[in-house]
């Protein structure tokens, strides 16, 4: 089984300038392919939005959940790199987690493994959805030996 990583975002990322980005990064993340998956956000409703999160994980056969939040578990990106590679050598698929901005339904909390913050400061989610790609993409250099984290 391949490995791979999904990311499930609540919203769709509407500045062509991030999205120009995000599709370069895409482009160079190559091992294990990256797959974003944007849900249709529901004003102030998190428990319809975490529906729609819980039916997108079942239709990928589950992996290992992880939640993007403020209270999650931080990581410098060397010990990130070597966090995804370990995870992914355990179940082959990773699913990071980006609600809506009324945050994550309470159902889609108690199915997640883990949470992970990107910071201490808090992001607007379209960009929090660059800094995560961005580090899937160094964990991947850094894994590879590539010169890119230096």
């Amino acid at each position: 089984m391949a490995r791979q990583i999904h990311l499930i975002v609540v919203g769709k990322l509407k500045d062509s300038h991030l999205e120009a980005i995000e599709k370069d990064y895409l482009k160079r993340i190559t091992n294990p392919e990256l797959i974003i998956h944007e849900l249709k956000a529901s004003a102030e409703n998190k428990e319809a939005e975490g529906e729609a999160i819980v039916k997108k994980v079942k239709d990928l056969g589950g992996g290992h959940m992880v939640a993007l939040s403020e209270w999650g578990k931080r990581y410098n990106s060397v010990a990130f790199a070597e966090w995804s590679q370990g995870h992914l050598e355990k179940s082959n698929k990773l699913i990071f987690i980006i609600a809506g901005a009324e945050g994550f339904a309470s159902e889609v909390l108690s199915l997640c493994q883990e949470r992970l913050s990107l910071s201490e400061l808090t992001f607007p989610h379209k960009l929090a959805r660059i800094l995560l790609v961005e580090q899937l993409y160094r964990a991947q250099t850094i894994r590879t030996g590539h010169p890119y984290h230096n």
